[in-house]
């Protein structure tokens, strides 16, 4: 834990006191977003002290030329970044001529955030002195519209507190702006229309390169102590640039608002040349709602989802805080209504990692929706994939691979590869497997096989075909062999026969053939369009199950484990618990070097292969890795503590498992890897969801049948949570005395707790002890 100022809540996050030093903390934790756009937590009114301006709108990009020191053949030509879009939320503030700037006020009191997560909205209250001492109260509210995801909602209001004054307010729409994150400062935008009329102002610009066509929009009114008051506006614009200024006379104790309606319209869901009119719509519905009209709106767009998402926890407020706080930013960042877009790593709250698309998704994201939403929510990330098929097949092709073989891209945001380090561009090839396994564990889930004749198959074959070609046969060994990859530990660069690497690899042709055989017997007419499409013959296949039958696995007969690579013992291996808690994390310490020299494992490498297959394994295996390799592990990957999670209940190690929850729950409340002012870890927070479901719930599909093995943590008296299990939603509620079902259906459920078969009705309740 490195920071420690949000305020325990079950639904909110609060932070109380103005501190400049937590601003950019703050504006990653309160960020908000609806799916199609979202945006930091960044003030409305200017404010010229530390700031990491960032509002982002959904499948909007720039493909950034790589820059390297030393190009290698293969790399990719550039690195697409999620762009800082057109700012829509600036209102700036003049008080009898002084420029309200919390950094130069003379006094900032009493200020307050709150992120009402239950309900969906941001607000800020304080009291400011200003330098010329006329004090104000603020209290400014914010939302994203759910309902209608094009829109944004601002209330601000200012109190005169000490004297009558002349409060100038200034809403205003900039397309001026930069990217923190850039290799070689490109100008991003080209705005080309600026208009302001009776209904409104827009900016209309595209991205350079890509030609995203945007427009950027907003209207505003003014109220005195609620009402609405007929207010001119003085309109100022440049080529990039509109504010609507507006003075007004404030006694003391009256309070002026300004009510301001923002947002974006994009050509990926209009005609280009009909942005503005689309805006005019928004701003007309927005009119119409109101601001509380669309603040109600809001709340039961919320309620709707957490009905289905929520986790409650009995007994740890933190814990019950953090689980909120990640299935909140899960579902503020992808709601599965658009089959275009997937779920970036940092999601709407920062630039880092380029927005784009990770194997993240399918190893940790695809179980939270599928069980959250529904299997369409999940099919449609499957279709993500399947659609960028030929760029993974042109992927491949460009480090020389052949015959349709596929290798998906590490980064991307079309289909691209566009991550330009070769240690994960080139190496970091176990993301193929990644996406193998989320077509398996969809079917698993679901029941749905449907898939897989349809388009499922294609991409295995492809896949298939990459592990077949990647591996190479060892004289010496006479085994196959995988040689210079990362595996999931990216503190291990360039070695030999990865574990997991091979062992996925083995898993995918194994699956891959499974099916083959299984479409040919089931469903003839895609059996036969698959094989015209993908070529294959018989004779390729015996190659496949060749490599799938004699590849290597590295293994300590000293230890009685699989090593994570060959060569691991022969580091100095000393524990992680001997490390200097005050040169941690050890990428902010250290050189490249001493990590790549060290045993320390950044996040699960054979754990994630253990997570992946544990049925492949018998318990005294899992306890063996798990007690070999949790001591070398420091966690400085996101997506480390929630796979240990998993297994540490899994083993009986129940105290530990909570340990790893509350890292992987609270990993940007607490700021554990020092680095949640870049922006938050939202594809680990499903991770956290897996945490509880599959840890402590116990939950998993074995034989076509829903099982639990719960326990819980002795900090709780209870948790629950509910899952969309078939098309049927099944509550589950676990305490120290017993375990209880509850089905909302029509059917009944089969299904095995702690080893023992039982059937469920709907709309009863069962209890197990």
């Amino acid at each position: 834990m490195n920071q420690d100022y949000i305020k325990p809540n079950n639904w909110s996050l609060i932070e109380e006191g103005f501190e400049p030093d937590r601003v950019k903390s703050s504006e990653s934790l309160f960020s908000l977003g609806n799916g199609a756009m979202g945006q930091r937590a960044n003030f409305e009114e200017q404010y010229s002290g530390p700031t990491f301006q960032g509002s982002y709108i959904a499948g909007v990009y720039y493909p950034d030329k790589t820059r390297v020191g030393w190009w290698k053949n293969g790399y990719p030509e550039y690195f697409a970044k999620v762009l800082n879009a057109p700012n829509w939320i600036g209102i700036n503030i003049t008080i009898d001529n002084q420029p309200l700037d919390l950094f130069k006020c003379k006094s900032v009191e009493n200020f307050r955030r709150e992120l009402n997560m239950r309900e969906g909205w941001y607000r800020r209250t304080f009291e400011a002195k200003l330098k010329n001492d006329i004090k104000i109260a603020v209290e400014v509210t914010r939302f994203l519209s759910l309902e209608h995801d094009e829109l944004g909602a601002i209330e601000y209001k200012i109190t005169a507190l000490n004297s009558d004054t002349t409060i100038n307010i200034q809403p205003y729409i900039d397309s001026g702006i930069t990217n923190e994150d850039t290799n070689w400062d490109d100008k991003f935008w080209d705005s080309f229309d600026v208009k302001t009329d009776n209904d409104g102002a827009f900016i209309q610009a595209r991205t350079m390169k890509t030609h995203f066509y945007t427009c950027t929009f907003m209207d505003a009114a003014l109220f005195i102590d609620g009402k609405a008051i007929d207010a001119k506006a003085r309109v100022n614009s440049s080529s990039n640039r509109v504010s609507c200024t507006f003075d007004q006379d404030v006694k003391i104790g009256q309070t002026l608002s300004v009510v301001k309606f923002g947002g974006y319209t994009v050509d990926r869901n209009h005609d280009k040349y009909e942005l503005i009119a689309a805006a005019k719509a928004v701003l007309k519905k927005a009119w119409d709602f109101g601001f509380e009209g669309l603040l109600e709106l809001q709340k039961k767009s919320w309620r709707a989802i957490w009905d289905m998402a929520d986790i409650t926890i009995e007994g740890d407020i933190q814990a019950q805080q953090a689980i909120r706080f990640n299935i909140f930013q899960l579902n503020q960042t992808y709601l599965g209504t658009d089959a275009r877009l997937n779920i970036g790593p940092k999601g709407f709250t920062g630039e880092k990692y380029g927005g784009s698309t990770y194997w993240d998704t399918e190893a940790y994201c695809i179980p939270f929706y599928m069980a959250t939403k529904d299997q369409h929510v999940a099919r449609n990330l499957l279709e993500y994939r399947y659609n960028h098929l030929e760029k993974a097949i042109e992927n491949a092709e460009k480090l020389g691979f052949a015959n349709g073989a596929a290798l998906y891209p590490m980064v991307t945001m079309n289909g691209e590869e566009c991550h330009n380090e070769w240690e994960i561009t080139f190496e970091e090839i176990h993301r193929n497997g990644a996406i193998a396994f989320a077509i398996y564990n969809y079917h698993r889930y679901t029941g749905d096989y449907s898939y897989i004749p349809q388009k499922g198959l294609e991409v295995l074959i492809a896949i298939a075909r990459f592990w077949q070609q990647r591996a190479t046969y060892s004289e010496q060994k006479k085994e196959y062999v995988i040689l210079g990859v990362t595996g999931p530990n990216e503190y291990e660069n360039n070695v030999n026969n990865n574990w997991y690497t091979n062992y996925i690899a083995r898993w995918c042709i194994e699956y891959t053939l499974e099916n083959i055989a299984r479409v040919k017997s089931e469903f003839d007419s895609d059996y036969t369009r698959i094989m015209h499409k993908a070529k294959l013959s018989e004779a390729e296949m015996k190659k496949w199950k060749a490599v799938a039958d004699n590849i290597y696995f590295p293994y300590s007969e000293e230890h009685q484990v699989y090593l994570q690579q060959e060569g691991f013992l022969d580091k100095e291996m000393v524990t992680a618990d001997q490390l200097d808690p005050q040169k941690r994390p050890i990428n902010q310490y250290w050189s490249w070097d001493r990590i790549l020299r060290s045993p320390y494992i950044k996040q699960a490498d054979v754990l994630q292969g253990l997570y992946f297959f544990e049925d492949h394994f018998s318990q005294e295996e899992l306890k063996r890795h798990f007690n070999f390799y949790e001591p070398y592990t420091v966690h400085e990957s996101s997506l480390s503590p929630c796979v240990h999670c998993v297994l540490a209940a899994k083993i009986g190690r129940v105290d530990e498992a909570y340990t790893f929850y509350l890292r992987t729950s609270r990993l940007d409340l607490d700021d554990y890897n020092k680095e949640v002012h870049e922006g938050l870890h939202i594809t680990s927070m499903a991770g956290t969801w897996m945490s509880i479901v599959e840890g402590f719930g116990g939950l998993r599909v074995r034989d076509n049948t829903l099982t639990f093995n719960p326990c819980i943590p002795g900090q709780w008296n209870s948790f629950s949570f509910k899952i969309n299990f078939r098309g049927q939603i099944l509550k589950v509620l676990v305490s120290h005395a017993d375990t209880r079902f509850e089905l909302e259906g029509k059917e009944s459920l089969e299904m095995v707790v702690n080893g023992k078969q039982l059937t469920i009705e709907p709309n009863n309740l069962v209890t197990i002890s």
